[in-house]
């Protein structure tokens, strides 16, 4: 199997993998420069980049690859397996992992006056986008349509109509407690990198309640986010929708939303 054309079909699939290519290698190397290995999220892969210990390595930097969203520069040493060496050929090399993830979206839960501003911002940004309702007379806008996937579906129901990924940033705009305890289990035992609830703490603070009365482990809400958004004193939707995607991309982008340096 020709590992591009594998490449192509992930990326037109908005799959996640990890391609790793030996970039340098010098003296008694299991394989030269420009081998290539594709790993999947499994583990699995196809290619290989010499076998034994190196191979078991190089796939363990993908993985960590795949869950960062980082690119890694590795050298290996092939020499003394005694010192921790993945080998006892006697050369050097070094391989590069690129993570091939799937693109950003902004999947917004709640088809209000905050939510369509938020899925209006994202897409200007240039984030896949996802608009859900449970609600089927806020949908009929097609306005919304042009934003990106459209589904009217209960909260429940979504992580089974959308792939949802570590690149996948949800926002919960939605009207009350009762629509956030229902809906809300199945998207924290989803793959989504981010979970924001819009509303007050005191609101949260009843939600997160009855989701640990309901059986949901205090650790798996650490993920949630809210009140979702960066303080802004925003009022608007338009203001609050500026809020929540500049924590996104703060997130996205490593920054700690200070006050620019330069």
């Amino acid at each position: 199997m020709d590992i591009y054309q594998e490449v192509a079909r992930i990326i037109a699939r908005n799959d996640t993998a990890a391609l790793c290519v030996i970039v340098q290698a010098s003296g008694s190397t299991p394989r030269n420069a420009g081998t290539k290995m594709l790993v999947f999220p499994d583990g699995k892969f196809i290619g290989t980049v010499g076998g034994g210990e190196l191979e078991q390595r190089v796939i363990t930097a993908a993985l960590d690859s795949m869950q960062d969203g980082l690119p890694a520069i590795i050298p290996y040493t092939m020499a003394d397996p005694e010192r921790g060496d993945p080998g006892v050929c006697g050369g050097q090399l070094e391989v590069y992992v690129e993570p091939i993830l799937p693109q950003p979206q902004v999947v917004v839960i709640g088809a209000g006056h905050v939510g369509r501003e938020v899925a209006s911002l994202a897409h200007w940004l240039g984030f896949s986008v996802v608009i859900s309702d449970d609600r089927a007379e806020l949908l009929k806008d097609d306005d919304l349509a042009a934003l990106g996937e459209v589904h009217h579906c209960e909260m429940q129901a979504l992580a089974e109509l959308v792939n949802l990924h570590r690149q996948s940033y949800l926002i919960l705009t939605t009207r009350n407690v009762d629509v956030d305890v229902a809906g809300m289990p199945a998207l924290l035992a989803s793959q989504a990198g981010f979970i924001g609830v819009i509303g007050s703490r005191r609101r949260w603070e009843t939600t997160r309640k009855q989701l640990l009365e309901a059986g949901i482990a205090p650790e798996v809400l650490e993920k949630v986010h809210s009140p979702v958004g960066l303080e802004l004193e925003a009022e608007t939707p338009k203001e609050i929708a500026v809020s929540i995607m500049a924590q996104i991309i703060m997130l996205r982008n490593g920054g700690d939303g200070s006050t620019m340096a330069r």
